[in-house]
């Protein structure tokens, strides 16, 4: 199947997302095609990378001078220690805003890469090689960098556009299931957000969703794209329309936080428990339909995703869950912000509810 090319255009930045299969072999050539040019370029690699890839994409590189540096990329470690620690390699190496990063892992090794481009000089070439589900239909699209502080989640960051992505499928293939499953959530997310037909496509092809059977992976991976970038194109530092990509997220984050981001619950684990949260909070509100809600929840379980809350909280949690939702960076008032859902393909942005009404909820939520 040829690459097929997805063009991102923000009023900050243009630029391709080139979706395929062994495209890393020959990263300068795909590099060179979409009209980037540098001298020096630093590889900011997730320690889970194989050897052999690094290898390869080193000797793509070849005619570059390269430098690599390579960290564990987790939650505990998306913090600013890891920012410094890249741009002392940069201004020690004496890099120019002319020469370029080049991100290669998941969506945290894409945010920090991201975030540290954005700061050195003012901005520097960045280029962004997604190797997980989650990080090809979610983080690499849309700018939005940063890291965790001990206060939550993302709140230190910046907006910044890539100058290219290439989303090779064959690094999903090295993936196990749990992190298919983590990108997975997002992908379902932007269907109910946006196109009940993709959702259909999905549930009927879910099993070869998982299988990366072609052309049914590469088709969930493009139109999730797709209906991010029409969102990021339109809004993109999130003053309006994009806040509808936060469906779910609110409960996500502060479920995350609440367990200090460790390995008992992933991100995108979490996004899908908040977006089943969200899917039990607009049921209670009475804004989306039995049968619709219905269809999605079978859905979540047909697929074996993470839906029991009470698994990894209790009632005493409360509070420290509220807390965090409270401290999310979209409430700008003592009330709690949330996307709910009216339909599949129709979200609502800024519900604002009170501490106490969510806390009534959660306490059902944990009790039943």
């Amino acid at each position: 199947m040829k690459p097929i090319k997805l063009k991102i255009k923000t009023k900050s930045q243009n630029y391709p997302i080139i979706i395929g299969s062994n495209l890393i072999l020959n990263i300068s050539k795909v590099i060179k095609n979409n009209s980037i040019d540098f001298k020096n370029c630093l590889l900011i690699i997730d320690s889970k990378i194989s050897k052999k890839i690094i290898f390869n994409i080193k000797k793509s590189l070849n005619n570059k001078k390269v430098y690599l540096f390579s960290f564990k990329a987790n939650e505990k470690n998306k913090n600013l220690n890891y920012i410094n620690k890249i741009l002392d390699i940069l201004l020690k190496k004496n890099f120019s805003r002319d020469d370029c990063v080049i991100s290669i892992g998941g969506g945290i090794t894409g945010d920090i890469s991201g975030f540290a481009a954005s700061l050195f000089k003012r901005g520097i070439k960045f280029v962004n090689v997604p190797t997980t589900l989650l990080s090809q239909v979610d983080s690499s699209i849309g700018g939005k960098t940063g890291v965790n502080t001990k206060y939550g989640k993302n709140l230190i960051g910046s907006f910044y556009q890539p100058n290219l992505v290439i989303t090779d499928i064959q690094f999903l293939k090295t993936l196990p299931k749990r992190e298919l499953i983590c990108g997975y959530g997002e992908i379902l997310k932007h269907s109910l957000i946006a196109n009940k037909n993709f959702y259909i496509f999905l549930n009927k092809n879910i099993s070869k969703i998982f299988s990366l059977s072609s052309p049914f992976i590469e088709k969930a991976i493009y139109e999730s794209c797709k209906i991010k970038k029409k969102v990021v194109e339109n809004d993109e530092k999130e003053n309006g329309l994009r806040k509808i990509l936060n469906f779910g997220h609110t409960f996500a984050h502060a479920f995350e936080a609440s367990l200090g981001f460790s390995g008992r619950l992933n991100h995108g684990e979490a996004v899908i428990l908040g977006l089943k949260t969200a899917l039990n909070f607009s049921l209670k509100k009475n804004l989306i339909k039995k049968n619709e809600y219905n269809s999605i929840i079978k859905h979540i379980y047909n697929c074996n995703l993470p839906f029991n809350l009470k698994k990894f909280f209790k009632l005493k949690d409360i509070n420290k869950i509220l807390e965090f939702m409270l401290k999310d960076k979209k409430n700008n008032s003592n009330k709690i912000s949330l996307v709910l859902l009216k339909k599949i393909g129709s979200p609502i942005i800024d519900q604002k509810y009170t501490k106490e009404n969510l806390r009534s909820f959660l306490k059902s939520e944990l009790s039943n």
